[in-house]
């Protein structure tokens, strides 16, 4: 377990480092930060890093085993009631245990948080449920995903504008460090009694359907709430003198989140419960592996939140407001895009989907491709957020061509690009995009006299956009080189009509 542990905080520096070098520079440069500030700072990353690295390896030991065995139990069942009942508890539950949520609902005054969070969770209920039914009915994931989206854009002109972002943030948000291992591995539990060729593109796709419903409830709740009432409420950074202000500042602020977290953690552990009392599938040994795991995961959130919140988040407001309120505000477009192509890094459900996805198609799709491409298309979204700040450009006209592209582009490229691009989308806006990114677009937004609901929102929506593109370009571009590969090695009437079949061919 320790060696573990040190491979996931190295992986976790290797992620973080990137993003602290590029604030530093920023201090230097652009954006001069005193002493006491850069403790704060500095204290927060260490703390990011290590969190992280105990939140992924609590990850693995605990919400994939816990995923994995309820969704291999689903399978299993004949009873859609209970098929049902199950995946909708899960999705609710699961939702209200995550802390990206927490952090919009705070962003969001004009609906009280319980009202916002329930509607989230319910949302997500009900497409959870939906996205089982569809691996169990073995429905196309792409056609049911043209249909949800074509729901999605035409509801979206009847919404409040002022609503519109913050309906599709919300999507991104309930998919983070909580909820992604979790409902991946329900999705490999799930195809795994399969034996057909489509078992293992059908394990992906839970995190895009899921990630609809709170986007589709949100948008009906904006329907009753008045989002004009709404007040800027921007992230401060603590007055420190010394380095043991520092420290009164991290200890008055960690028994909160040591608070927040056991709140979220408490359903999943008496689901874990209840399920091994009725089921009996653990034994000893992955017992007490599936509870060290969810002290790991416990300890590993509270730290990382709070080195997120009390550094990252006011940083990024400072950062966002000193640049787009000086002369030289249009340079924050290409330092947008460079801090959008290194945080996704940062985020702990990509890397939990890296490893998933490498794992599934045996290496064909490597961990390392995948953080570029996601990398890439955050970086451009990141641009395009920040552009619309400076401008005042409408999200619709991002968000609805840009989906029907992603759309049209999944009926050309293998099955399981479709599934895992779509996932990528929610995982890429996690924590790290909610806590830094959003507040960094806050302070721009406050800094140039801009809309705070129609255009600082919204880049949490445009992170889980790009990488549905980016990953389907992928996905064309090994579709050729896997064409060509076998026109080389096959005669071409011995070419396999199906080139979804990924994993089969390379193995071969």
């Amino acid at each position: 377990m320790n060696q573990k542990l040190k491979e996931k905080t190295l992986e976790s520096l290797s992620s973080v480092l990137p993003v602290a070098g590029i604030v530093l520079a920023l201090s230097i440069f652009l954006v001069p930060l005193d002493v006491g500030n850069m403790m704060i700072f500095l204290v927060s990353t260490v703390m990011l890093i290590v969190g992280m690295g105990m939140f992924q390896l609590g990850a693995e030991t605990a919400m994939t085993p816990l995923g994995e065995g309820i969704g291999g139990e689903l399978s299993k069942s004949k009873n859609i009631g209970i098929i049902i009942a199950i995946s909708f508890v899960m999705g609710a539950l699961i939702t209200i245990a995550e802390p990206d949520l927490q952090v919009l609902s705070n962003q969001v005054p004009s609906v009280p948080n319980s009202v916002l969070i329930w509607t989230v969770a319910i949302g997500v209920g009900i497409f959870l449920t939906l996205a089982v039914m569809r691996i169990i009915l073995k429905i196309d994931l792409s056609i049911l995903l043209i249909i949800l989206y074509i729901a999605l854009l035409a509801l979206s002109f009847f919404v409040p504008q002022d609503f519109l972002a913050v309906a599709f943030d919300s999507g991104g948000v309930t998919t983070g460090p909580m909820t992604v291992p979790f409902i991946m591995a329900m999705g490999l539990g799930l195809s795994s009694m399969r034996g057909d060729k489509d078992a293992s593109s059908d394990s992906f796709g839970l995190v895009a359907i899921s990630s609809i419903g709170p986007i589709l409830a949100v948008m009906a709740l904006g329907c009753f709430y008045a989002p004009q009432e709404t007040s800027q409420s921007a992230s401060e950074i603590a007055s420190v003198g010394t380095m043991r202000d520092v420290m009164k500042v991290f200890a008055v602020e960690l028994p909160h989140y040591a608070r927040e977290v056991l709140v979220s953690l408490l359903p999943i552990m008496a689901v874990y419960v209840v399920f091994q009392l009725i089921r009996r599938k653990y034994q000893k040994r992955q017992q007490i592996r599936v509870a060290v795991g969810f002290i790991y995961t416990y300890i590993g959130l509270v730290l990382f939140l709070c080195g997120v919140n009390v550094g990252f988040a006011p940083i990024g407001t400072m950062i966002g407001g000193e640049i787009a309120g000086s002369s030289y505000k249009w340079i924050i477009i290409p330092i947008g895009i460079i801090m959008g192509y290194f945080i996704v890094r940062a985020e702990p459900a990509v890397q939990i989907l890296n490893h998933q996805v490498q794992a599934v198609t045996s290496g064909t799709i490597s961990g390392k491709a995948m953080n570029h491409c996601l990398s890439i298309g955050v970086g451009i979204s990141i641009g395009l957020a920040v552009l619309r700040i400076l401008t005042g450009l409408p999200i619709q006209w991002i968000i609805i061509p840009g989906y029907i592209v992603a759309l049209i582009m999944s009926r050309f490229v293998p099955k399981i690009f479709v599934g895992i691009a779509f996932d990528s989308g929610g995982v890429a806006s996690g924590p790290m995009t909610s806590t830094f990114l959003l507040p960094f677009c806050i302070g721009a937004c406050g800094a140039v006299g801009g809309n705070m609901m129609t255009d600082a929102f919204g880049v949490v929506a445009l992170v889980a956009l790009t990488p549905l593109i980016a990953i389907q370009i992928m996905g064309l571009q090994y579709k050729f080189k896997l064409n060509k590969q076998m026109k080389i090695t096959k005669p071409d009437n011995m070419i396999p009509e199906d080139s979804d079949a990924i994993v089969e061919f390379t193995e071969e």
